[in-house]
């Protein structure tokens, strides 16, 4: 009864107690394994314990500090973080047998039944002898009959205590290398795949870089065609106006010796005798004139051609078959080193 109240309580019954017991600090359920314990002797689960860790550490570096929920004790985990806590198999065992209990519906705890796989193995030559002893030599545990009468009378032996506490600590030391390892290997992927990164950052740049410089080669082009075609086109405007002012004189000298020609037909059809002999020494005069006056300018042989406009290319094709990566890169570089002291000036 309380006191206070003068109400009855009930006491907590065992599996209850023990439920209290088995229940974590953080999640505030029971244990989920595994379950870790802590130098100040708390137990945690083990997510749970990761999980508080990890927000605590959000960039995730190796080792660090560790504070017990329960009492605040601080522990210093190595590179393996919570995951290098010892596990509590006692606690973990316990939480076995409470669920086995409530499986079968009790509320007692009652001593588990010993099953078969939990006897002591038998030496398969002396039935009857466990095995208690560890054949060094031959690498393999045995019983102490092997050792006086048996096949390994003559080997090296030890305790089984001894051999477990030295291939346990051997085994750890393995899985330290192995964490250690794992480490070497997550810092190089990691690094590889900055690798790989890089490589895709500096390609792009490189393309730009390329796409750039090619631009400028087809804008010089452009630019040394377009004149090319200013002087193609300008000599063919010189000499067509060459062409066009002599075809015009060639026209006019046409024209005027018709016209000469109509007139001295015109006179030769007169009757009148005077008449004719008034105009025709004026026309003859006139018609040789105009006939010597026949023989004009006219262009010289190959005036029309522009085979002199004509482009050689060989060389040039053949330097940009060969550009390559790295080419004139010494080159460039003094180019570039001229332009800046010009622009210093």
């Amino acid at each position: 009864m309380d006191i206070r109240t003068g109400q009855i309580v009930r006491a907590p019954s065992p599996m209850e107690s023990l439920e209290k017991q088995l229940s974590c600090p953080i999640c505030l359920d029971m244990f989920t394994k595994p379950v870790v314990i802590l130098p100040c002797q708390h137990n945690l689960c083990r997510g749970c314990a990761s999980d508080l860790y990890d927000s605590k550490n959000p960039y995730h570096y190796s080792g660090g500090i560790f504070r017990c929920p329960t009492c605040r004790f601080e522990v210093v985990l190595d590179r393996h973080g919570v995951y290098g806590l010892q596990r509590n198999l006692l606690v973990e065992n316990i939480i076995d047998i409470y669920k086995q209990q409530l499986e079968k519906g009790g509320n007692t705890l009652e001593p588990p039944l010993k099953s078969k796989e939990t006897k002591e193995p038998m030496c398969e030559v002396h039935k009857d002898e466990k095995i208690n002893i560890y054949c060094i030599t031959c690498q393999t545990p045995t019983c102490s009959m092997c050792k006086v009468f048996g096949d390994h009378k003559d080997c090296e032996v030890s305790t089984l205590k001894v051999v477990y506490e030295a291939q346990k600590s051997e085994l750890k030391n393995s899985i330290d290398l192995l964490g250690a390892s794992n480490s070497c290997l997550r810092a190089m992927l990691t690094q590889m795949e900055e690798n790989c990164k890089a490589v895709e950052e500096n390609s792009q740049a490189q393309k730009q870089k390329l796409g750039e410089k090619f631009d400028l080669l087809y804008a010089i082009l452009e630019d040394r065609k377009s004149q090319l075609l200013e002087q193609i086109a300008q000599e063919q405007d010189e000499k067509v106006a060459v062409v066009r002012s002599l075809i015009q004189q060639y026209n006019e000298h046409l024209q005027a010796s018709i016209k000469l020609m109509d007139k001295a037909s015109q006179t030769i059809d007169n009757s009148n005798t005077a008449e004719f002999l008034i105009a025709a020494k004026q026309l003859i005069t006139e018609a040789k004139d105009t006939s010597k006056n026949s023989h004009l300018q006219r262009p010289e042989p190959g005036f029309e051609s522009m085979d002199h406009f004509t482009l050689f290319t060989e060389d040039v094709e053949a330097m940009l078959a060969k550009l390559d990566f790295g080419v004139g890169g010494d080159g460039d570089q003094e180019n570039e080193e001229e332009e800046e002291e010009e622009e210093e000036e």
